[in-house]
């Protein structure tokens, strides 16, 4: 508990005593009516002072009708009747005790927030104090991150956070990227890598050469984007803000009219209209009536849920977003760095019969070994990774000639090789196989001799064919694949993953296009979400009804245009992200069913004169602690 929450809790356990004792003495003795009166007040003022205050002020801001006003006229209300009938009807201790019980709700309330708070808070332990400045003549300061510049080198040492995105200039370490992803592993960085903000050096000194302005770096845009979530409120919350608008007047309304039009219509008919039951009866309502329940726990059933998320690495800009996931009918799915790495990788070597697979690969890497081409890069990878003592020196090729479209000719070793595609082959007049599988062909030839092919492609994501299985449980009922690719490497992909469609070879105005068709397929109350990569996606994920941008560590396109992002590249988390949103919705449902159902029973039963004043406590902090501590339940997720 913060200091304000013992604070309340040493008051609630000092009135507590006191109208236990009082309750005791009044049993075992006979005392005045006033010494009573004013030994009551005692305990009421210890823990109902700051209520009152609150309700005068309501009333001074013409702000009138809140739970304070309610809870202030009733106890108030409660006390005064004893006063006045001697202790016959209703009584000091429902007052003193009533305003005791909500204080305790109260309590369970602020520390059911707090709870809540903390996946937040942890969040917000990313940002950083200060930052190492080193200047060109090697001396470090200690400096104020908004004031370090773009291009400024600094220093970062285990145990500290990364203040500023930029380049890994000197240095090794391992990074516990937890708060921003979610994920426990740490994670190995090296020079010439890139590093972003909120990471926790584990082990080796880092010099970083900044590429970002603090302000724009990705620790400030995601503590802005959770700060400002709560702006952006549901439907649910906007419906119990205007409920409670309209809800509140109506009850004290109907309290006054309670206690003031039954003895009026008794009195006229000739019957003892016996005022003070009435006025006990009106108390009551207004106690029964107080909406805690609901203006509380559905507000803090989405926070908790927006905190769940956090603490898993996703981050929702707001509860509008989290409640529209659990309405998702339709996914789509952008291909490259969404559903497959985005690298280019050997995946296949075939070479032709009496030729070696390692020599196939060395010969094709080493006519590459010039180019900077993503598919020449993975091949001198591939070779790296298979023989990692093999001699790339460029010497070893010579009179490199690129040909377009086609691929490229050298001297290898003082053999006449040629590297490309199937029409380079037919050039050489050299028959060559058709692939079996999807991907890009580099086919190999050596003194016109057909030497064998080597198969690249755009490897599958881990977890990318898992994610879409629980998609489909959770009630998913179409899975789209947009992408530029080709047809045959589409077509692939989708049907090893268990996508319903794909379209192929889509340029970013096409994929607009394809989600505008998508949109007038799904049902009224369906959503279609978006899942993209957030690099060149934005269009798209601005244009579906919720935009998750994947694998935003770093991605300020995707923080600026999607509307769900997850903090890693596990693909995973988007059936995670709508289970959270889900159980969410399903929590709010709960307690709003279950508020509105026993405050409408006690309500009549108060009415009726059957419901007491310790009925009307239940109704109103039993009712509002039950629906908080099932709210609290939005923290805790089942993966």
């Amino acid at each position: 508990m913060n200091k304000k929450q013992k604070t309340t809790l040493y008051r609630i356990l000092v009135a507590a005593a006191l109208l236990i004792a009082l309750a005791v003495t009044e049993h075992l003795v006979k005392l005045p009516t006033l010494l009573l009166f004013a030994l009551y007040l005692i305990p009421y003022f210890v823990i109902g002072y700051d209520i009152l205050r609150k309700a005068v002020k309501g009333i001074a801001k013409r702000q009138v009708f809140d739970e304070n006003f309610l809870m202030a006229v009733a106890t108030v209300g409660a006390i005064l009747l004893g006063l006045f009938t001697d202790g016959q009807d209703g009584g000091f201790e429902e007052g003193v005790a009533v305003m005791l019980f909500y204080q305790i709700g109260e309590l369970f309330q602020s520390v059911a927030v707090g709870k809540s708070r903390r996946n937040i808070t942890a969040l917000m332990d990313i940002r950083p104090d200060y930052a190492n400045l080193v200047d060109e003549e090697g001396n470090v300061s200690r400096e104020d991150p908004d004031d370090v510049e773009i291009g400024s080198l600094i220093l970062v040492s285990p145990g500290e956070k990364v203040p500023i995105d930029g380049i890994v200039e000197e240095g090794t370490s391992t990074l516990n990227t937890a708060a921003l992803t979610g994920e426990s592993l740490p994670r190995e960085i090296g020079e010439g890598e890139e590093i972003i903000s909120g990471c926790i050096n584990l082990s080796g000194v880092l010099r970083i050469r900044t590429t970002k302005e603090f302000g724009e770096s990705t620790v400030s845009r995601i503590l802005d984007l959770v700060e400002n979530s709560s702006m952006k409120k549901s439907r649910s919350e906007n419906f119990i803000s205007k409920f409670a608008r309209v809800y509140t007047p109506a009850v004290c309304y109907a309290a006054l009219a309670l206690a003031v039009l039954p003895p009026v219509v008794l009195l006229l008919a000739g019957f003892d209209p016996r005022v003070s039951t009435w006025i006990i009866r009106a108390l009551t309502f207004l106690v029964i009536s107080c909406p805690c329940a609901l203006v509380i726990s559905i507000p803090l059933s989405f926070f908790a849920g927006i905190g769940a998320a956090s603490s898993n690495g996703i981050l929702v800009k707001g509860s509008n977003y989290l409640e529209a996931l659990s309405e998702t009918g339709i996914a789509v799915f952008d291909k490259t760095g969404t559903l497959t790495e985005g690298v280019f990788r050997v995946t296949d070597i075939v070479p032709a019969e009496g030729i070696e697979s390692a020599d196939l690969l060395e010969t094709a890497a080493l006519a590459e070994s010039y180019s900077s081409h993503p598919i020449s890069r993975s091949l001198r990878e591939a070779l790296t990774e298979r023989s990692p003592g093999a001699d790339l020196s460029p010497a070893r090729a010579t009179d490199v000639e690129e040909i377009a479209g086609h691929g490229l000719k050298a001297k290898v070793d003082g053999r006449d090789v040629a590297v490309g595609n199937a029409k380079l082959m037919g050039q050489l007049r050299l028959p060559v196989p058709e692939p079996e599988k999807a991907g890009t062909t580099v086919y190999v030839a050596a003194e016109g001799k057909y030497l064998g092919y080597i198969l690249i492609s755009d490897v599958e994501k881990q977890g990318a064919a898992e994610s879409l299985k629980l998609l489909k449980k959770s009630g998913i009922r179409r899975t789209v694949m947009l992408t530029g690719d080709n047809e045959a490497v589409a077509k692939s992909v989708a049907e090893h993953l268990g996508l319903d469609e794909y379209r192929a070879q889509l340029l970013p105005g096409d994929k607009v296009d394809e989600i505008e068709r998508l949109l007038e397929t799904k049902g009224p109350k369906e959503k279609l979400v978006f899942v993209g990569d957030g690099i060149n996606d934005a269009p798209v994920l601005s244009r579906a009804d919720i935009g998750i941008a994947m694998g935003a560590m770093g991605s300020d396109a995707a923080i600026e245009a999607a509307d769900v992002v997850l903090m890693d590249d596990d693909p995973r988390r988007i059936a995670l992200a709508m289970q959270i949103s889900r159980k969410c919705l399903r929590i709010v449902r709960e307690n709003i069913w279950f508020a509105l159902g026993v405050k409408g029973v006690c309500l009549i039963l108060g009415a009726l004169g059957i419901a007491g004043m310790w009925l009307a406590v239940f109704a109103d902090v039993g009712v509002m602690v039950i629906a908080v501590l099932n709210a609290v339940r939005c923290l805790s997720v089942k993966k």
